[in-house]
């Protein structure tokens, strides 16, 4: 399988243990959006390809990004597509990534977040929403279309949350601690603080696009 992780701009300080901790034994290729190139080159990762328009970095630290990646993909500032974007593009058409996983894309701004999280209903994005992932300290997102669907539990995560981001229809929850059966959803709406009840849970829904978050309530 095909992993490709992305590092993004968002805080440090919502960074995972394993990010933050043994960066290097985090399997797959890297690739880096704006600022969170310079972080992945600090952590001793250089990424296969950068992208970006890097205003956020001063032009000593875009010399420092210069003089180590060999793929530099530099973008127009006043653009459609954010950097996470463009990144996502290059992992999903250029190295047909069969997991992506997303490092530093929440906290911080909420417009970046937000643009994070809805991206993946763009058409572009859709068919291949169910390989990707976001994870930060507290939590770990994945995203399914219809179907029936299970999942594993984290084991450092207490909390399972279950939110369409659009219009559902027949959201089932068959072993969770709080039970769902065939409910219809006119809008985005989180099921929130439901656990698991053994180390796997299935869902099924038949339509829409629903996101599934494990999270703890404190950061480890």
């Amino acid at each position: 399988m095909t992993r490709i992780n992305l590092l993004v701009g968002g805080p440090t300080d919502l960074w995972p243990q394993e990010l933050t901790e043994n960066p290097l034994a985090i399997p797959g290729k890297w690739l880096s959006a704006d600022r969170g190139t310079l972080r992945l080159l600090r952590l001793g990762i250089i990424p296969k390809i950068a992208v970006g328009d890097y205003d956020s970095l001063s032009p000593r630290e875009f010399d420092q990004v210069q003089a180590q990646v060999a793929d530099i993909r530099t973008a127009v500032t006043d653009k459609d597509d954010t950097d996470t974007e463009l990144a996502l593009v290059l992992a999903l058409q250029e190295f047909h990534a069969q997991q992506v996983v997303i490092y530093g894309a929440t906290g911080g701004r909420l417009d970046h977040f937000l643009d994070n999280l809805f991206m993946l209903l763009e058409a572009r994005f859709l068919p291949f929403i169910e390989r990707i992932k976001l994870v930060d300290k507290q939590n770990n997102f994945r995203f399914f279309n219809p179907g029936v669907h299970s999942i594993v539990s984290d084991p450092d995560k207490h909390y399972l949350g279950f939110g369409p981001l659009t219009a559902v229809k027949g959201l089932t929850l068959y072993d969770t601690k709080y039970h769902l059966r065939d409910a219809d959803v006119a809008q985005p709406i989180m099921y929130a603080s439901n656990q698991f009840t053994k180390r796997s849970a299935t869902f099924s829904f038949r339509s829409g696009v629903v996101c599934v978050i494990q999270s703890s309530d404190e950061a480890n």
